[in-house]
């Protein structure tokens, strides 16, 4: 076994995903409350290699436990990616002011990541990410920060509810324009910055940073007796379905592994042709008081 397959297998089981066909489970450790995560990811149809990325985690820091979870989907090489995977939630964390001004902080870790990626652009190549990350403070408030169309979505009672947002080039066109760049529409194509790149904020991307940003989106939400799951998924997913009806499939489902690995199946069915990796967070709504 080479140090490269090593290296793969301890991330598997630290839950990382990034191969082919790769596929994880934990659980919370806080007494009285149960609540398990599953991913899996599937690879495209796509000749390259596979640029989805995961990070699925419970952390004890000091006295409160984190649940970390993200999905990173890179375009133009996985190298930007695995970075992410390796280092973001590392950043965000490493702020000193991340326990009183969370949502500065993460702010701060992003644009300091990917100026970190813009100077690697030699060793880390000319593509980029998109990035949303979920982070879970002792199984009581979830904070939600995205860049690109990589989304997540919360369940209560049944109900969908988008905490990300997509950024569309088209709906950002004034500011990339102001920037200096424009947004093509091409017949039978999606629009693109600078008739490239098909979302509007991006980790990496160095030959069109001055057009783009990676500014997230930053939302906030409390984890009530209502709260039901999580999902977070590449716009893989996404392309073939929507919130609800993602919601729907899974909602029933008790093993968040199980429903991580029906989601991206189902996408597949539903000829999605790109790469697609996706967590669910299930919360156990009897421990929740």
């Amino acid at each position: 076994m080479t140090g490269r397959e090593i290296l793969h297998k301890m991330k598997a089981k630290a839950g990382f995903g990034s191969s082919a066909s790769d596929t994880g489970k934990g659980k919370s450790k806080m007494s009285g409350k149960q609540i398990t995560h599953g991913f899996h990811l599937i690879k495209g149809k796509s000749n390259h290699a596979m640029e989805d990325y995961v990070f699925a985690q419970f952390k004890q820091v000091q006295d409160k436990e984190l649940g970390l979870f993200a999905i990173f989907d890179g375009h133009l090489g996985h190298d930007v990616p695995d970075y992410l995977q390796s280092h973001l939630f590392d950043n965000i964390l490493n702020e000193h002011d991340f326990w009183t001004e969370t949502e500065t902080a993460i702010r701060r870790a992003y644009d300091v990541t990917d100026k970190k990626i813009l100077d690697k652009a030699v060793d880390l190549g000319r593509g980029g990410s998109t990035a949303v990350t979920a982070i879970l403070f002792n199984g009581e408030k979830l904070i939600v920060a995205n860049v690109g169309d990589s989304r997540a979505v919360i369940c209560k009672n049944g109900v969908a509810k988008q905490l990300s947002v997509d950024h569309e080039p088209a709906n950002e066109r004034e500011d990339i324009e102001h920037r200096g760049g424009f947004v093509s529409r091409f017949p039978g194509d999606v629009p693109r910055v600078d008739g490239q790149l098909a979302v509007a904020r991006a980790f990496g991307d160095k030959s069109l940073k001055r057009h783009l940003t990676s500014e997230p989106d930053i939302a906030e939400e409390v984890i009530d007796e209502d709260t039901e799951l999580i999902i977070l998924a590449s716009d893989g997913l996404w392309k073939v379905m929507s919130n609800q009806e993602a919601v729907d499939l899974v909602k029933n489902t008790k093993d968040a592994q199980t429903a991580a690995k029906q989601l991206t199946e189902e996408a597949v069915t539903r000829k999605s042709k790109d790469d697609i990796s996706c967590i669910v967070v299930k919360f156990q709504r009897s421990f929740l008081c």
